[in-house]
């Protein structure tokens, strides 16, 4: 099987297939999180203005962190730290740019949505498009495959040479998956009337776990610990400990009969 071509051309135009990909997926996320703002009694016009803005902010954010985090290759090739599609954008560093922007923009344009409730309601929404997006995004870039193997499941892509792990079809299969869990876990949640922002610490801790076990096995050649595997574990253990906070400082129902004393004066015998 040929890898898939990376680029195709509209006469003077290059197009890049991992760019349309991406487009594709934040146009999901976006009709998305715009469904679910509106299923759940808030105004999405918010949203309208401030997503350009929010995309802007997790390319950036998740381009700075990938740079950072591999600082000896574009020290040698400085050239290529602008050359995203060639891939080289860090989900974590987009989180944590995109994060604020989209706070900042949520308390200047929809002040009545608390940040808990954005963020449980657009928790799934980040997890479906990053399965989307693995499929769109690094599977259709230049050397978007994982580790060398000799496995039947083994496909080429451009850049790289021989087999390689498809690993951003293993994550997309991961994040299909945990999203149809995130769904059921709401429905709990809003049955026993967890405190916000529950589900995207949830969220959070489910997602750093494949997170992590893909760099790990399939991806860090040739090391292991990079920042991936060391963020995917101060991600897991931050989540864990808010998501233990928020339960233990929620009110607890208060099932206690109150018994009122009743005085039976003698003339009423």
């Amino acid at each position: 099987m040929k890898p898939i071509p990376v680029l195709f051309h509209i006469g003077p135009l290059t197009v890049h297939t991992y760019g349309i990909g991406l487009a594709i997926t934040f146009y999901f996320a976006f009709r998305y999180y715009e469904r679910r703002l509106r299923d759940n009694g808030y105004d999405s016009k918010w949203l309208q203005r401030s997503f350009l803005w929010i995309i802007g902010g997790a390319i950036v954010g998740a381009r700075i962190i990938h740079v950072i985090a591999n600082a000896t290759y574009y020290i040698h090739n400085p050239g290529e730290i602008v050359m995203i599609w060639h891939g080289g954008l860090s989900s974590f560093g987009g989180i944590a740019l995109a994060a604020p922007t989209a706070i900042y923009f949520k308390r200047k344009y929809a002040p009545e949505l608390s940040v808990g409730t954005a963020a449980d309601l657009v928790t799934p929404v980040l997890v479906g498009a990053w399965a989307l997006g693995r499929l769109l995004g690094p599977q259709l870039m230049f050397h978007g495959g994982g580790k060398p193997t000799n496995a039947w499941y083994g496909l080429k892509y451009a850049g790289e040479v021989g087999y390689r792990i498809p690993v951003p079809i293993f994550q997309a299969l991961e994040d299909f998956v945990l999203f149809l869990i995130l769904l059921q876990i709401e429905k709990y949640f809003k049955k026993i009337n967890a405190p916000r922002s529950a589900l995207m610490a949830t969220g959070l801790l489910l997602w750093s776990m494949p997170r992590f076990w893909d760099e790990y096995f399939w991806l860090a050649v040739p090391r292991v610990w990079d920042a991936v595997e060391v963020f995917s574990i101060i991600l897991f253990v931050c989540s864990a400990i808010y998501l233990i906070w928020l339960f233990k400082k929620a009110p607890r129902p208060n099932n206690t009969v109150e018994i009122k004393e009743v005085t039976v004066e003698p003339s009423e015998l």
